[in-house]
């Protein structure tokens, strides 16, 4: 039973911090607004331990600012500094891809295929939280079978800054059923044992991703 209240209340917290994000990223929560525990909790329908849990993943994400007396406070982040950001991790994964496509085991280049079947069905029902989940496993994936922990783990810390910001791009238009197709593309690059290739497509599929963010953003 106390495991599924925790099961429970990550759930909701996993929610709560997903509303926020698209609140944030969309202008909804301007900078600087403070964000009160209570009155949130009292919005979701919640207790305050998972609203917590909500803002400390928004502020490890570098949305939220907690500060000492004052509570959690929305951070100030520029187009700017987020498509610095997204061109960083541009190059940082098309890297992975290139030297995944050479050091990748069959075992490894049999998971991600089976991770893109998996996804097609996801696409069909719009269902933008699992295609979101699946995509952080499909990339995560990716980084281990570069055999390289270093390169690792740098693509995973800058992909955990823009977690909040790739989720909201999956929004825009179609940009679900495009990102998989990206990386059916990616993946045939590499089945060809195409490093270079499969690299141009990682670095294009991140760049697309910043720009349907931008697109979304200003739509909103």
């Amino acid at each position: 039973m106390e495991s599924a209240g925790a099961e429970e209340r990550e759930l909701l917290s996993d929610r709560i911090r997903n509303a926020l994000t698209d609140a944030i990223v969309s202008g909804a929560l301007a900078a600087g607004t403070a964000l009160d525990e209570q009155e949130l909790a009292d919005r979701f329908g919640a207790s305050r331990t998972p609203v917590r849990d909500a803002l400390r993943q928004l502020a490890f994400n570098g949305l939220v600012e907690v500060r000492p007396r004052k509570g959690a406070v929305v951070t100030r982040m520029t187009s700017e500094r987020i498509t610095e950001m997204f061109e960083t991790t541009a190059e940082i994964e098309a890297m992975c891809a290139r030297l995944a496509t050479y050091r990748m085991t069959l075992l490894e280049r049999g998971r991600l295929m089976e991770l893109q079947e998996r996804a097609a069905g996801m696409i069909a029902r719009g269902d933008l939280d699992a295609y979101d989940a699946h995509n952080l496993v499909f990339h995560e994936t990716l980084y281990g079978a570069t055999h390289n922990g270093f390169m690792g783990e740098q693509a995973l810390a800058l992909r955990t800054r823009l977690v909040a910001f790739r989720r909201t791009q999956l929004r825009q238009d179609a940009r679900m059923a495009r990102s998989h197709a990206e990386h059916g593309e990616i993946l045939a690059a590499m089945a060809e044992g195409d490093g270079e290739a499969a690299a141009r497509r990682m670095r294009a599929h991140m760049l697309n991703a910043a720009n349907a963010l931008a697109r979304w953003i200003a739509e909103h």
